[in-house]
């Protein structure tokens, strides 16, 4: 599942209190390179919940061969302009 995709998904089980953000259970990873598109990206940041998206990473690194890039801790993920500015 793709970490994007994971912010967005939410549990609707009845007589759950806290549905989101979904617990990430390991159980295999494939890693597939994409081509970046970064207007997309850029127009979806301000929709993602950053402090979800970095739980999801820190849940994740354990069980990657190759290490996953830091995330800082915050960022605002409304601020267009200064998104503009992100590495490709």
């Amino acid at each position: 599942m793709r970490l994007l995709t994971h912010n967005f998904l939410q549990s609707n089980v009845r007589g759950t209190e806290k549905g989101y953000p979904l617990n990430i259970e390991v159980t295999t990873i494939k890693y597939e390179e994409s081509p970046v598109d970064k207007e997309f990206l850029l127009n979806l940041l301000p929709k993602v919940n950053y402090n979800a998206l970095v739980a999801a990473v820190k849940q994740m690194s354990p069980h990657c061969e190759q290490p996953l890039p830091e995330l800082p801790e915050t960022m605002d993920v409304s601020n267009a302009e200064q998104n503009q500015n992100l590495d490709d």
